[in-house]
């Protein structure tokens, strides 16, 4: 078992109230996406109220912000369940229910395996990636760091 997993968050401005018309087809998606991601392989955890999402955790003052977060075994598997099934159907969708974001919206970053992140940690490393840029504290898929224990291994 891997000493060290993925965690992600990835954030948005809704253009509209959850409960509005204009973010109908959004919802609609969410319980299927889920429950994607739930089964996919090296799913590990994800964000959720006792709605089973994250639409209705609140972390800032803007009721529009939203936050996702999820971890993961590998980035390969977290790669494989956004790029490579039926969530890809769902970010093809977000202009229409998500403003456009100043900055970064998401952060990739190792936590020791059985950690689970807080909102205001995964907040901390994307505004980290704002400041510094991609560094093994806070990363991107276009510019990823080993895991610690990869890096461990390595210079064993």
């Amino acid at each position: 078992m891997p000493d060290f997993h993925l965690a992600q968050i990835n954030v948005a401005n809704a253009r509209a109230p959850m409960d509005d018309p204009q973010m109908a087809a959004f919802m609609a998606q969410l319980d299927e996406i889920n429950a994607l991601a739930d089964r996919a392989p090296g799913f590990v955890w994800r964000l959720q109220s006792d709605s089973g999402n994250a639409t209705d955790i609140i972390v800032t003052a803007d009721p529009s912000f939203l936050i996702n977060m999820s971890v993961w075994e590998t980035a390969e598997a977290l790669f494989d369940y956004v790029y490579k099934t039926a969530h890809t159907k769902v970010m093809a969708g977000r202009r229409d229910w998500f403003e456009q974001h100043d900055g970064p919206y998401q952060v990739l970053w190792w936590v020791p395996a059985g950690h689970i992140p807080t909102p205001q940690e995964g907040l901390e490393r994307l505004e980290h990636l704002k400041q510094h840029g991609p560094t093994a504290h806070a990363f991107t898929f276009k510019a990823r760091f080993p895991s610690p224990q990869d890096t461990n291994d390595a210079a064993d």
